[in-house]
């Protein structure tokens, strides 16, 4: 990995899980494979310490074990799951658009716990989701489990793997570590369960559902009947929200490129088979080749080039960030480099219509960046030279991998930003929380407008200005992590793509 992608390992374990699991898994992200000992005295941390934090890591599935040749148990980071925590926002924003607020609790909850039984997630979900409605009405269980039954027929969410039941026959020592397997037509299967009550509101600190005091409570642990669905847990399945974001990425392409074509698309999408030959046959002569046809018996079998559709959204995103970067002109000579292949210097000048002077420095500039490569063809072996073609070219894989690097270093430097606005105004926060405490107290018992008024006056104008500051401030951050992390995505998705081909 490089230092971009551990130095954001390690700012997004530490803004979810606290210093010692970032300490662990920065570690195990920088060694790679080690045994419990091992990371326990090189990070100078006790094996207690050490165990807890591999536990969250793994519960996570940030982490991976397996058992060494040797016997021994070894630790490995997943540091692209790490990464992966940027998009937490985006998975959660998707379900809530595809199946509303219960859809969107669901997937939050699993998000924020790694891994839970379906029971303990409609529960935990109800009892959220109760606590938003009007007093008297409540959420019923049954409603967030058929949400969840959704989630899992479209493969959003996913059962966990399992320790497979022992072999009674198989008198040895176990295994140092168990090995998680699961049947993959049960990846997806939802346990019949009879989910029967409603959510409930949380009651104030001193008092439980009941009404009574909590030292009057009496405590029934030993009796307590483990849930139905006990040992069988769930968590989100991450491949398959990237697949619908690659998909909509697509459609967004097309759309915006034949956007007169989606606009005269009748209402429903009842098109006839005719209009639909034409529209089909005309993607499929488009350019970007998004759409290919193979053979013409029966109308011919339309396809999906999807490599061909990620290259040319990571063209197009490595065009797009050089027009931000060196101006229209510079994208102008970069397109042109990048459909003729090879150019030399004086064929660029030619093509582009640019001066010689400012065709020269727009190509270096864009050389030292790395987003043109320079190509030497010598005509002798003695490399001189005045005998020697210098043809400009562009390599989109090496240019796109550049790019990732630099969209990591980006997202390092908001975190590392948002998280000094807060600091520098953490009294200032931490007095407007207990302002906000004291309201809401103070409206729940009754209190009159004139002590509310009172108690708002606490904070100053200018205080409250400041407020406006840091929230439009991080705002502005957040949106701009959400915004690099889709170029990230697009350009993964590239990558990817072109690895498995090659």
């Amino acid at each position: 990995m490089t230092q971009a992608e551990i130095k954001l390992c390690s700012l997004l374990l530490q803004e979810h899980f606290g210093e010692i699991v970032e300490k662990i898994g920065v570690h195990l992200v920088r060694t790679g494979s080690q045994p419990l000992r091992v990371i326990a005295h090189d990070t100078k941390a006790s094996l207690d310490q050490v165990k807890k934090a591999l536990c969250v890591l793994i519960h996570h599935n940030l982490v991976i074990y397996h058992v060494h040749k040797r016997g021994v148990v070894e630790y490995e980071a997943q540091c692209s799951r790490v990464l992966r925590m940027l998009r937490y926002p985006r998975y959660i924003y998707t379900t809530k658009t595809l199946y509303g607020d219960t859809g969107e609790l669901i997937v939050e909850e699993l998000l924020l716990n790694g891994k839970m039984t379906m029971s303990a997630v409609v529960k935990k979900v109800a009892d959220r989701l109760t606590e938003t409605m009007e007093d008297g009405k409540t959420m019923d269980y049954a409603e967030v489990s058929n949400a969840f039954v959704r989630l899992a027929d479209t493969h959003f969410v996913q059962r966990c793997p399992l320790v497979p039941d022992a072999d009674s026959s198989d008198p040895g020592p176990p295994p140092p570590a168990p090995t998680l397997v699961i049947n993959e037509k049960d990846m997806y299967l939802v346990p019949k369960l009879s989910l029967i009550g409603k959510g409930k509101r949380r009651r104030s600190s001193d008092e439980d559902a009941t009404g009574e005091p909590k030292a009057k409570k009496p405590r029934y642990t030993d009796n307590k009947e483990p849930p139905p669905d006990d040992g069988i847990y769930w968590q989100v399945n991450l491949d398959r929200f990237h697949q619908h974001f690659r998909d909509q990425a697509i459609v967004s392409a097309v759309a915006n490129r034949m956007d007169q074509i989606f606009r005269s698309l009748p209402v429903g999408y009842n098109i006839s088979k005719q209009v639909l030959d034409q529209y089909l046959t005309l993607l499929a002569d488009d350019p970007l080749e998004f759409i290919g046809k193979s053979g013409d018996s029966g109308g011919g079998m339309f396809v999906i080039n999807l490599h061909k559709a990620l290259a040319s959204l990571a063209t197009a995103t490595l065009e797009s960030v050089i027009q931000e970067r060196f101006g229209s002109r510079c994208a102008r000579i970069f397109r042109l480099v990048l459909q003729k292949k090879h150019l030399e210097q004086k064929q660029v000048e030619d093509f582009a219509m640019i001066p010689a002077k400012e065709a020269k420095d727009m190509l270096y500039k864009m050389l030292s960046e790395n987003f043109i490569l320079l190509q030497e063809i010598p005509k002798t072996p003695d490399h001189a030279p005045s005998r020697t073609f210098y043809l400009y070219t562009v390599n989109v894989l090496s240019a796109a991998r550049m790019l990732l690097h630099r969209c990591y270093k980006s997202i390092a430097n908001l975190i590392e930003r948002r998280q000094f606005e807060t600091k520098e105004n953490k009294r200032l926060l931490e007095k407007s929380q207990r302002v906000e405490a004291i309201m809401a107290s103070m409206q729940a018992t009754g209190a009159e407008e004139v002590q509310l008024q009172e108690i708002e006056e606490m904070i100053t104008a200018p205080e409250r200005q400041q407020l406006e500051t840091l929230k439009r401030n991080v705002n502005k951050l957040d949106a701009s992590e959400i915004q690099v992390d889709e170029t990230i995505f697009l350009l993964e998705s590239y990558i990817e793509s072109t690895m498995k081909r090659q």
